[in-house]
């Protein structure tokens, strides 16, 4: 639903109710998520499926998994208050159970009976290159299996999205467009529906810049920017750009100018980190999140 509409209805900001894992320390999860939707003019609804001290980029950390049951407590508890009947859009990423999938699934059918073209954006964590899968077992399955058919935007990274092709290795932009097409048949709403690859990275482009793919069922746009020489590389950057891409569709900005937006920002943001960082500079460059300094379109790809 249009932000303008939501906020024409109920008189407040539209309520994202985000499920994700929460650090004590850092920006991963919702505490990525939490302060780009409110920048946007969200109102964040936060659920945590995790709770550590710290995200893994500082290596040992403490905390809990948590279950299907806490997690539908809290669920429960938001229901009571009629909260989940008032949300425009539904945002996951990192699960820590697979279990905890089912509730979150529960949630955007309940988000939908209310709100039928409420968005549910899936960022369907689960590895990247170089550290290959590291989510528990049973959460790609039940990622391909279950949430790819409920999900209206899915914004894996190459590496996952080659997982959810089931490992197809994808060698030009021309291949990501095709198995896009093909899995945006599995989708809530093909029609409606959007996949958005990140860091893509195929040998037909550039090898020092970083690909972003937006794919629809009759349209992709491609989006390009300096490959930026970090390492290690910031935690949170997907759930960071999952956020922002979400706060800007809900304000019905078309899709390549939601995109567009989205990769701006982070791209500031990651070139405003210093090296050895493991967190992007949320807060001290939150001017990034509405206003990027620098702007770089989402140009169409010719159809193949």
């Amino acid at each position: 639903m249009p932000y303008t509409q939501a906020y024409q209805e109920h008189h407040e900001p539209p309520l994202v109710l985000s499920i994700q894992s929460h650090v004590a320390y850092g920006h991963v999860g919702n505490d990525a998520a939490m302060l780009p939707l409110q920048l946007l003019g969200m109102e964040p609804v936060a659920v945590h499926t995790v709770q550590f001290s710290n995200h893994t980029g500082y290596g040992e950390f403490k905390g809990q998994v948590f279950t299907p049951a806490h997690v539908q407590d809290v669920l429960d508890g938001l229901r009571a208050r009629n909260v989940l009947e008032r949300c425009t859009a539904v945002l996951s990423g990192y699960l820590g159970d697979a279990g905890v999938g089912e509730a979150i699934l529960a949630a955007v059918q309940e988000v939908r009976a209310s709100h039928p073209k409420a968005y549910y954006l899936c960022d369907p964590v689960m590895g990247d290159v170089g550290r290959g899968v590291f989510v528990r077992p049973g959460i790609p399955d039940f990622l391909r299996k279950r949430a790819l058919s409920q999900a209206s935007v899915i914004t894996p990274n190459h590496y996952e999205f080659e997982l959810l092709c089931g490992g197809q290795p994808l060698d030009s932009v021309a291949a990501a467009v095709q198995a896009a097409r093909t899995m945006l048949g599995q989708m809530h709403e093909p029609s409606t529906a959007l996949i958005v690859i990140t860091s893509l990275r195929t040998s037909d482009l550039p090898s020092d810049q970083l690909a972003t793919l937006a794919v629809t069922g009759d349209k992709a746009w491609l989006v390009q920017t300096p490959y930026i020489d970090l390492h290690p590389l910031p935690n949170g950057m997907g759930d960071v750009f999952a956020a922002v891409l979400l706060g800007h569709l809900i304000q019905d900005k078309p899709i390549p100018d939601a995109v567009s937006r989205a990769v701006s920002s982070l791209y500031a943001l990651v070139s405003r980190t210093r090296p050895g960082q493991r967190d992007l500079p949320l807060v001290a460059c939150r001017e990034q999140i509405n206003a990027p300094a620098q702007t770089f379109a989402a140009l169409p790809v010719a159809a193949s």
